[in-house]
Order: C-alpha cells, then sequence, then structure tokens
C-alpha cells in the first residue's frame, strides 16, 4: 500500500504539462482570436479569455495588460499576413496587369478561406459592436488596408492605361472600386464559401476585366493556364485556347 500511495502523486504530477511562456502566450492569443471574431472587441472580457484558456485573469494580464493589447497583437498579425500575401500576388513576376488582379483576387480569398476569423476582426465594422474599439485598432482600419492594397493596385492600371491608351489619372479610381468589388464579395463569400474561391475569382476578373458588355459565359483566369504549365509542361497544352476566349497575340499583350 505505501509503494502505492507514493508512486500516484508522481504519475499525476507527470501527467500535467506545464506550458512554457511562449506557449501560454500564443494559446492566449489564439482563443482571443476566436473570440474577437465571434463577439466583437467590446464583446470580449478578459474574464472570457482566461476562463476559455484554464487560466486566472491575472495571467492574461500578466502577457498582454488587458484586452486592448491582446487585441493590438491579433490584429498586427492579422494585417501583416494579409498584406504579405497581397504584396506578393502584385509583384508575381514576369506578369501582366490582368494575371496580377487575378493573383490579388485570389490572395485576398485564400485569406478569407484561411483565416476566417482574422478576416472577420479586421473587418468588423466598427459602429456594429465596436464602438470604441481600442487606439490600436483605430475605426476603419481595414479600409486603410484596403487603401494600401489600391495604391498597389493603381500602380498596375496605371500602366496598363497608358499601353492603351486610356487616361492613367482615372487609375486610382477604377483601383477602389476593383478592390472594393473583391473585398466585398469576399465579405458575403465567406458566410457559405460556395462556389470555390476560383470560381469567384474567375467570375470577380470577369466583370472587372471585361465589364458587364463583354462578360464571358465560361469565364477563366489567366494564371490557371500559367500556373498548370508550370506544373506539368506538358507539350499537348501549348493549343489550348486561352482564358476568355483570348487570342495567344491578345494574351500576350496583356504581359
Amino acid at each position: 500500500m505505501d509503494v502505492v500511495s507514493t508512486r500516484q502523486p508522481a504519475r499525476a504530477r507527470r501527467s500535467r504539462t506545464r506550458m512554457t511562456a511562449a506557449q501560454r502566450r500564443e494559446q492566449l492569443l489564439e482563443i482571443a482570436r476566436e473570440l474577437f471574431a465571434e463577439r466583437g472587441y467590446e464583446g470580449t472580457s478578459v474574464e472570457e479569455i482566461a476562463a476559455r484558456a484554464g487560466v486566472s485573469k491575472p495571467v492574461v494580464y500578466e502577457h498582454f495588460g488587458g484586452k486592448e493589447g491582446a487585441y493590438a497583437v491579433v490584429v498586427d498579425r492579422e494585417t501583416q499576413v494579409l498584406h504579405s500575401a497581397i504584396r506578393t500576388a502584385l509583384t508575381t513576376p514576369n506578369a501582366g496587369a490582368r494575371e496580377l488582379l487575378e493573383r490579388g483576387a485570389m490572395a485576398l480569398l485564400d485569406y478569407i478561406d484561411r483565416c476566417p476569423d482574422g478576416f472577420r476582426i479586421l473587418a468588423r465594422d466598427p459602429s456594429t459592436g465596436q464602438s470604441s474599439a481600442p487606439a490600436a485598432q483605430p475605426s476603419g482600419s481595414f479600409a486603410s488596408i484596403l487603401s494600401d492594397i489600391a495604391v498597389q493596385v493603381e500602380d498596375i492600371l496605371a500602366g496598363e492605361f497608358e499601353r492603351t491608351g486610356h487616361d492613367p489619372q482615372f487609375a486610382g479610381l477604377y483601383a477602389q472600386a476593383l478592390v472594393g468589388l473583391v473585398a466585398q464579395s469576399g465579405q458575403q463569400w465567406l458566410e457559405n464559401r460556395e462556389p470555390s474561391r476560383l470560381i469567384v475569382a474567375r467570375h470577380l476578373i470577369n466583370l472587372a476585366w471585361n465589364g458587364m458588355a463583354h462578360l464571358q459565359r465560361e469565364p477563366r483566369l489567366v494564371m490557371e493556364r500559367k500556373d498548370r504549365l508550370k506544373a506539368v509542361p506538358a507539350p499537348e497544352e501549348k493549343d489550348e485556347p486561352e482564358p476568355d476566349g483570348q487570342s495567344e497575340a491578345s494574351s500576350s499583350a496583356l504581359k
């Protein structure tokens, strides 16, 4: 009996795994991220973050100083992830204007699909449940993110406008419209994520690039063919028609 009684506490102690400070911080951030996405900033409390993590409130304060600090870190991380994805897409080497727009749209949709909680936090309307957002997350921050993206798109369109004889001074206006189109559609798509993001991107680019008067019945993306050729460089694919019914000459003109 004495042997059993002395072994049981040791076994119990071994079954508990203590988190390092870094691991605890990541756990708290993940929980805070989920709560902010579900309930918004105002609807989330330090008590709830602590309760879900199975720790006391002082632990949350120790790591972040309060929910404001946790919120700031979550928003900063999500902003960096989104910006990085968009920046990479819009600077794809050897890509024409249309392909860059396609990749930018896909990057945003990919982010929404992979990080729905993060997107909900960034896109949350400050007037609905977040009227007193902390200074770390000023009202309209998502609009600021989209504005930064639009600046990059404006540069792409300005070059394309000059090449095609259109007035480049309106590139900014078109860029804002294109970014708003994808972002607003993405917010709606987030709820059920149907059809697939590829199909959504096809139709958004179909409207943005061709306009209502020249919509294609079965739109395709230029980037689809290029990516397929990179993955499987089969000779027979060289004879496939260009996306959106474009000829080889018209496709090369976009580069």
